[in-house]
């Protein structure tokens, strides 16, 4: 980008002042949003968007340009104006529609690469934790692509975040993991402006957020928002900081200029009447020209647009040159840029049809045996239970401060970071894993649900998967989480019964690239009962149907309790009733399948019993009112898991039985 100076003269304040003006003049007309954060860190976005961000707005998915991220959400007339003035195909016109239906300047930013946005913000602290994630990828991906004098991968990662970001306890998770891994190339500007919605953040907080982060092992400075020499001075010293991440804690007042200026009113309510008045008037703006844009400013941004587009034309003569002395690298670099797996990986999927009984999170750890050496880009983790979820494989490595090169993260006890630190990884082009418990996957909610509204392929380990998980009672024995994941849109769930069932499951989730999918697996063993070409992919399909008369009655069943439905129709078979077994592993696979193929799977005029170790509250839309489902709707219990499934009612003989009561026979 420029040279740069500690010389700001009149131009970046008018440069400043007209994204502050752009921004309010948005929300005013949209007569909704948050005009505080706009007006008060202005003078930091110009600094960093025309000194220092490495961009090219002509190319916005450029590989190597910086990354920003509004973890404030709430701020994103800002960020529209900055996208804007940078030259991104945002028109003008879609500042004026802010917060409008069909616009893309939606009230919190939503993933749009194409248009410059990196990331979906809103929910507090989700943009400074994903961003953790993001700097791990630029620092695993400079370790797996770069050579002696050969440099393809060299971006920051820069976060603008708020007091109530760094308030929520998900920045705690990421910034104390990303402290520990050294990560110098993400820096973090605070804005430190002492208010929240409430009023003063003295009300609910007195945090030393400097020294806090301090004791994470970042590097902190302190300065003046107003300052633009000295915003730029800690940027380069950050900068200089390979080390350590970098928090750039900037004094700044909310609404600043404006007549409700450090007053909590002006976070999240337009400046209306003689306040917006007052506040043009402050600036020197025109009262009768919203949205006006000096040619000074539009001259001065398209020089800042031309200098990215230098800059990568720089980068793309180094690749060429990479290129040249490293052929093979430089072909699995373009691979990853196009987001494709290896030809070969399918072919590390084993064959469980001769294997005794096995838990499928077993099974699930011999799977990623294969996987993660045909893989290089899946980057698996546990938050701290990788011998329980099975996650960490025998060619898994760990990513270690200073050793960026391993396929493994140590997450530790840190559900919610490590859900967001992944969405940061997908962001980047890789594939990540994680694993943790079921239960505690109410940890990672709001994580998951960013990665399924920005349809990232994230994979989420979800081990211990029911009351199955026994002596450790029912703190640990997940009964509702099913039902609540199932009602994520655009999150798909695998509850596989077998060994076939979870490689499938694994395919699937590899396969799929448009949102994240959760695999969810049982802690005691299960036969293997389903070929090796089952059908998962589909949601649902016959597993085991009656082969002396048609069914009379459908038993549909998920993971564990698929063998406890075919000893069942055996059963029923003893007493003359035939019964059909359907195994599925994911409702949203076999909705998304034609009427024809689900009705003959679930033939609507033949009565259904469902059976699932979990909450029955959704499972009538599957057996109909003529139907009935077994589950269990209350907590579980401390026992051995054989006993606490007798004392459920989840035995053969019991699902015998109540078929038997759905077609009134005694």
């Amino acid at each position: 980008m420029f040279t740069h100076s500690f010389t700001y003269n009149e131009l970046d304040r008018l440069c400043a002042n007209t994204i502050r003006m752009l921004a309010i003049d948005a929300v005013h007309q949209a007569n909704s949003g948050h005009p505080g954060l706009p007006l008060g860190t202005a003078d930091i976005a110009t600094v960093l968007w025309t000194r220092f961000l490495k961009h090219n707005p002509a190319d916005p998915r450029w590989p190597d340009r910086d990354r920003f991220v509004l973890s404030a959400g709430h701020g994103s007339a800002m960020l529209y104006a900055l996208l804007h003035l940078s030259g991104y195909p945002l028109s003008l016109e879609e500042l004026k529609n802010f917060r409008q239906w069909g616009s893309h300047t939606a009230g919190h930013p939503e993933y749009a690469p194409e248009l410059g946005i990196e990331i979906t913000t809103g929910p507090l602290g989700q943009g400074i934790a994903a961003a953790v994630g993001m700097a791990i990828a630029e620092r695993w991906l400079a370790a797996r692509f770069n050579r002696p004098g050969h440099t393809i991968v060299d971006h920051y990662t820069y976060v603008l975040a708020s007091d109530g970001d760094l308030m929520e306890g998900i920045s705690h998770e990421a910034c104390s993991l990303a402290g520990h891994l050294g990560l110098g190339k993400l820096i973090v500007f605070f804005d430190d402006n002492h208010i929240s919605i409430d009023g003063s953040t003295s009300l609910s907080n007195s945090t030393d957020v400097p020294r806090r982060f301090e004791a994470y092992g970042w590097h902190t400075q302190t300065v003046d928002g107003y300052d633009m020499a000295a915003i730029d001075q800690a940027i380069r010293t950050a900068q200089a900081e390979s080390e350590r991440p970098s928090l750039i804690a900037c004094r700044t007042h909310i609404g600043y200029g404006s007549p409700l200026q450090d007053m909590a009113e002006v976070h999240g309510s337009p400046l209306v009447g003689e306040a917006y008045q007052a506040t043009k008037e402050h600036f020197g703006w025109p009262l009768d020209q919203p949205f006006f844009i000096p040619p000074e400013v539009k001259a001065h941004f398209e020089q800042v647009a031309q200098a990215g587009a230098t800059e990568q034309k720089s980068w793309e003569a180094r690749l060429e040159a990479y290129r040249q002395a490293y052929p093979d690298a430089a072909a699995e670099w373009e691979r990853f840029v196009r987001g494709e797996l290896p030809s070969d990986w399918q072919e590390t999927l084993p064959d469980f049809s001769s294997k005794s009984p096995l838990a499928t999170r077993a099974a699930s750890g011999k799977v990623l045996e294969g996987l993660v050496s045909a893989i290089p880009t899946l980057i698996g983790g546990s938050a701290d239970l990788s011998g329980s979820n099975n996650t960490k494989t025998t060619v898994s490595l760990p990513i270690r401060r200073g050793d960026y090169s391993g396929n493994y993260l140590h997450y530790g006890i840190r559900e919610h970071g490590m859900g967001a630190i992944m969405n940061g990884l997908a962001l980047h082009g890789l594939r990540p894993y994680g694993g943790t418990f079921l239960v505690f996957a109410d940890y990672m909610r709001p994580s998951i649900r960013q990665a399924a509204m920005m349809g990232l392929p994230v994979i989420y380990v979800f081990s211990h998967d029911s009351i199955g998980l026994g002596e450790d009672g029912p703190t640990h024995q997940p009964v509702e989480h099913l039902t609540t994941l199932r009602a994520f849109p655009n999150l798909v769930t695998l509850r596989p019964a077998d060994g076939n069932e979870t490689a499938k499951a694994w395919q699937i989730a590899l396969k799929r690239t448009e949102g994240p999918t959760a695999l969810v697996l049982t802690r005691q063993k299960v036969p293997q009962i389903a070929p090796a070409d089952n059908q998962t992919e589909r949601g649902a399909y016959v597993l085991s149907d009656p082969d002396w008369m048609s069914p009379e009655v459908v038993l549909i069943a998920t993971g564990s309790e698929v063998h406890l439905a075919l000893e069942a129709k055996a059963r029923l078979a003893d007493q003359g009733v035939a019964a059909r077994v359907v195994s599925m592993p994911s409702w949203e696979l076999f909705d998304a399948q034609p009427a024809e193929y689900r009705h003959s799977v679930l033939p609507p005029e033949l009565p259904k019993l469902a059976i699932e170790a979990g909450s029955t509250l959704a499972w009538a839309r599957y057996v109909s009112e003529d139907g009935a489902a077994l589950g269990i709707d209350h907590f579980g219990a401390s026992a051995p898991y054989q006993t606490i499934y007798r004392e459920y009612g989840f035995t053969a003989e019991n699902i015998a039985a109540r078929a038997l009561d759905l077609l009134q026979r005694p």
